[in-house]
């Protein structure tokens, strides 16, 4: 085993094209350090629905330049065996450590295959990259991202012509591709024949963002803004400008791109703490709302003032406003969710008469729906022009939001008098999640099985009315691998994260509310149910 991690080590060293990455390999070969050798070349990462997304460092199980010209390869040979020859396929990037070699590297290996490749002039919002797909008449796009994951982490997001992100079975056929590279050597990689585009392709987003509002409405939110040290800020002061809203005010110490990510623990506004310096923006300007970006920019968080303080919305708050804003503007067309979501999306389109649809987790699923004009999910991704993006978009769900927060300024009402509204009229609906981080991914795979051999028949008191295994699929959805429980009053679904070592566990309740003066105790009752149910849930799924 010792010989054997040293020899793969050196081979791969051999190709290495990263002074960095060849450096680190050859310090931990001289080293002999067998136990860090061997987690980075016992397997290979995987490539799935979600890409590629992983640590930086040298070997097979990690995030480098031979991982990325390796997926390249393989994406441009699934291209051309899709009778994409000379197509067109454009590449964005964020601003982490790597991204824009990763970028560059994915652009040579296009091009040394015969296909077109054009480059977006900076780092820019995922958004952007998406939009640019079909704006430009790509056969495919892709982008270098790791979104909110760690600063050490970095990632490659693959879409299709459509302007969506892959699905099954795209992702097993290039996976397929990917494995049958052989070395290296065999991959052209000119250094030059490429295409870095100009301003022009984000002037065209921006110009599109003007659909998302409605003419002639309020533009008087004053906000708060943080990019959490990612790409957004440029784009959303340009798109705030644009559309006529005051300039949000900056939290200065995330305003700036930094890989590193340096005052937060990780840089997603839904981690605790990472929202911290924008309420102490927000106490000192006293705005009308707080509005975060996560690095990447296709995510939108929204924090509100609520007593003496201000707290976040969660994702499916924000996702029930915005649903309710467009209904309230005679929005037509599809309103679709991932099942982790909350079910109050249903009921406002049922209200609205307008189709729904569940989706799996992920916009990978939610745009593809059918007739789409409005698409959520609970980790703060929404999809609010679909026509334009076809994906989560975390700069015009900012244009949205603070579109009705002027609307409701003008009524001298607030999101939360809003959410207070929606609760009357369908239910008071409360969600919360349980997410247990592991360093052992065995952790997850045990709790998984625990749960399928020894299924739960009551959580909180409620007894569980139906159970599904998703890995069954059912008559609307594909297998994947999660659990659906349906109880009297509450619903829970529990599955592996996707892109993070996570467990993550999504739980709703929904308590009937018979007028506003109702609030107080529905809350209170559903707090109690939710705190119930995950107690129970650890406890069964042994986390």
């Amino acid at each position: 085993m010792h010989d054997d991690l040293i020899a793969r080590a050196k081979a791969w060293l051999v190709e290495d094209p990263d002074a960095d990455t060849r450096a680190e390999l050859a310090d931990l070969i001289d080293a002999k350090d067998t136990a860090e050798l061997a987690t980075r070349f016992t397997g290979t990462l995987q490539f799935g629905t979600a890409g590629l997304r992983g640590e930086l460092g040298a070997g097979p199980m990690r995030m480098n330049r031979t991982v990325v010209i390796r997926a390249a390869a393989g994406l441009a040979a699934y291209l051309k065996k899709q009778g994409q020859e000379g197509g067109l396929v454009v590449i964005g990037y964020d601003a982490r450590h790597k991204s824009e070699d990763f970028a560059r590297d994915t652009a040579a290996v296009m091009t040394g295959a015969g296909l077109r490749a054009a480059v977006l002039p900076r780092p820019l919002p995922t958004p952007v990259l998406a939009y640019a797909i079909r704006h430009l008449g790509a056969v495919a796009g892709v982008e270098v991202t790791a979104s909110h994951n760690p600063p050490r982490d970095n990632g490659y997001k693959v879409y299709l012509g459509d302007g969506s992100q892959i699905v099954p079975p795209a992702d097993a056929e290039i996976a397929a591709e990917i494995d049958a590279i052989g070395s290296l050597t065999t991959v052209p990689r000119p250094t030059t024949g490429w295409e870095t585009l100009d301003e022009g392709v984000l002037d065209a987003y921006l110009a599109r963002t003007d659909a998302v509002l409605a003419q002639g409405s309020p533009r008087t939110a004053r906000t708060v803004y943080t990019a959490m040290h990612g790409v957004g800020k440029d784009v959303l002061l340009a798109a705030f400008a644009r559309a006529g809203f005051p300039a949000p005010a900056l939290v200065a110490e995330q305003a700036e791109p930094d890989p590193d990510f340096p005052t937060v623990a990780f840089p997603n506004p839904e981690e605790p703490g990472a929202m911290d310096l924008a309420f102490a923006k927000a106490r000192e300007t006293e705005p009308d709302l707080i509005i975060a970006n996560d690095p990447d920019a296709d995510r939108c968080a929204v924090a509100v003032k609520d007593g003496d303080g201000w707290r976040m919305l969660r994702g499916d708050e924000v996702g029930a406003l915005l649903a309710a804003h467009l209904v309230r503007r005679g929005a037509t067309g599809t309103f679709a969710e991932s099942i982790v979501s909350s079910s109050l999306l249903g009921r406002i389109a049922e209200k609205a008469n307008l189709p729904y649809e569940e989706t799996l987790t992920g916009f990978k699923w939610i745009a593809r729906v059918d007739g789409l004009r409005y698409g959520y999910e609970e980790a703060l991704g929404y999809c609010v022009d679909p026509e334009g993006v076809r994906d989560k978009d975390g700069i015009t769900a900012a244009l949205l939001i603070a579109e009705l927060a002027s609307e409701l300024k003008e009524r001298g009402r607030t999101l939360l008098d809003l959410l207070d509204d929606l609760a009357v009229e369908h239910g008071l609906h409360a969600t919360d999640q349980l997410s247990v981080r592991v360093e052992d991914l065995s952790v997850i795979a045990d709790a998984m099985r625990r749960l399928r051999e020894r299924p739960p028949t009551e959580l909180a008191g409620l007894a569980i009315t139906r159970a599904e295994d998703l890995t069954q699929g059912t008559d609307k959805l594909p297998p994947t691998d999660g659990l659906r429980y349906t109880l009297d009053g509450a619903r829970v679904i529990v599955r592996p994260s996707g892109t993070e070592p996570k467990l993550k566990c999504y739980l709703e309740v929904v308590v009937p509310v018979t007028d506003h003066s109702a609030l107080p105790a529905a809350r209170a009752r559903a707090t109690d149910l939710l705190e119930a149910i995950k107690r129970d849930l650890s406890a069964a799924a042994g986390i």
